[in-house]
């Protein structure tokens, strides 16, 4: 999935910018404040050193946390096991589209906007190994929830994808989706793109296009992204390894870290 450009999220342990410690993922905070929103007054009597000092800082961050192929080079996985011990994560398990075997000993779940770049970074990357080392194996199961915060096309393309689903061709069109991001709310999601590719994956046009202009899983889409919400969901990729939280597009060997330790039992 492409990376989250100027949205990287820091987190309060990254207080003396180090570059190796951005987490790639998209935010709400970042989506309120590109509308005005969080925004605190600039200070008008900053010296120019410390101004132009913060400003070759900023810039260094934003760039080490890509390489030119546009992929993180180096991420942190914020893993919280008090998350995981206190939350009902059993719920984050029902009612929705799942990839594997039932009895995996591992379930992860990923919360996702079709829209936001690194979690299409994430679906060309690190869940593509995830599948093929361990939902493929039948030692994890991955499931895929919505969290669909970056505007009308993210919950249009969201419902789209369950349309698919009611015809058998949910992954499918979940694919094509991430292989087709082309900006936020620029109208490449708008819903007669979203039924030409419906056709594209040979789809029953009609049944499609009933099911997405009625909004029939409109509901469904809103339910899990207040279910993320709920559990401490703020930005896109988020994903929770049997209860424990890994934030952002991080690379494959970091979550499969934490796979492994899932299935030692840790």
């Amino acid at each position: 999935m492409e990376g989250h450009h100027e949205s990287a999220h820091y987190p309060e342990h990254n207080a003396k910018h180090d570059p190796e410690h951005i987490i790639d993922n998209h935010s709400e905070q970042h989506e309120r404040q590109k509308d005005g929103e969080g925004k605190e007054p600039l200070p008008y009597a900053l010296p120019l050193s410390i101004v132009m000092a913060a400003v070759i800082i900023a810039g260094a961050i934003m760039f080490t946390g890509r390489s030119n192929s546009g992929t993180p080079t180096k991420n942190v996985a914020a893993v919280d096991d008090a998350l995981g011990n206190s939350q009902d994560f059993k719920s984050l398990e029902q009612n929705a589209p799942t990839l594997g075997s039932p009895d995996a000993p591992v379930v992860i779940v990923e919360f996702a906007d079709f829209q936001c770049p690194f979690c299409g970074k994430f679906h060309q990357t690190t869940a593509k190994d995830i599948i093929s080392t361990y939902v493929k194996t039948g030692k994890a199961r991955l499931i895929y929830r919505d969290f669909a915060f970056l505007g009308e096309e993210s919950n249009w393309a969201a419902q789209a994808a369950r349309c698919a689903g009611d015809q058998g061709k949910y992954w499918q069109y979940h694919d094509y989706l991430y292989e087709h991001q082309k900006g936020e709310n620029q109208g490449s999601f708008a819903k007669n793109y979203l039924k030409s590719f419906a056709l594209e994956l040979g789809l029953n046009a009609g049944n499609f296009n009933t099911c997405l202009d009625s909004e029939k899983h409109k509901q469904a889409v809103e339910d899990d992204t207040a279910m993320g919400r709920k559990f401490g969901v703020t930005g896109t990729p988020t994903t929770f390894v049997n209860g424990k939280l890994v934030q952002g597009a991080v690379p494959f060997e970091t979550v499969k870290l934490t796979i492994e330790e899932a299935l030692k039992g840790k």
